[in-house]
């Protein structure tokens, strides 16, 4: 009997509910608290606003696909590139010149980029593993 939680039938649902939750989570922050979060992260209002209405529809659509039975794997490829290319823009912003966050701004834009690694890696492992088990080697 295999206990891995990477064997579970529902380990991409949860995985993409975790990454909805994150990104709601993260948008909600930027939305609620923006004025605040300028301050705190010196970080331009714009970006924390665009970024943060982005997260929220990424969420939504994030939680319908996981909800989805099954999940469509090309669609979760997207999310997969997309996670990780959002880790790509954020080491964009802290190594460019356009902003000069704060080290708690740069603490939350390297914790969004790690946060959105390990989701995309195990969306990845999941898809992987999906694909073996329909195609046996």
């Amino acid at each position: 009997m295999n206990t891995s939680i990477f064997a579970s039938a529902n380990f991409l649902r949860n995985i993409l509910v975790i990454d909805a939750i994150s990104c709601a989570a993260c948008g909600m922050l930027q939305l609620l608290f923006g004025a605040t979060l300028v301050d705190m992260f010196a970080l331009p209002a714009p970006l924390l606003m665009w970024t943060g209405e982005f997260l929220i529809v990424y969420a939504a659509i994030v939680a319908l696909v996981a909800f989805k039975l099954p999940q469509p794997h090309p669609i979760v490829w997207t999310f997969v590139i997309g996670n990780f290319a959002w880790a790509i823009g954020c080491a964009a912003l802290l190594m460019g010149s356009w902003v000069s966050p704060s080290m708690l701004g740069k603490a939350y834009i390297v914790m969004q980029a790690i946060t959105v690694v390990v989701l995309a890696e195990l969306q990845l492992t999941s898809l992987r593993r999906s694909s073996d088990r329909l195609n046996p080697a």
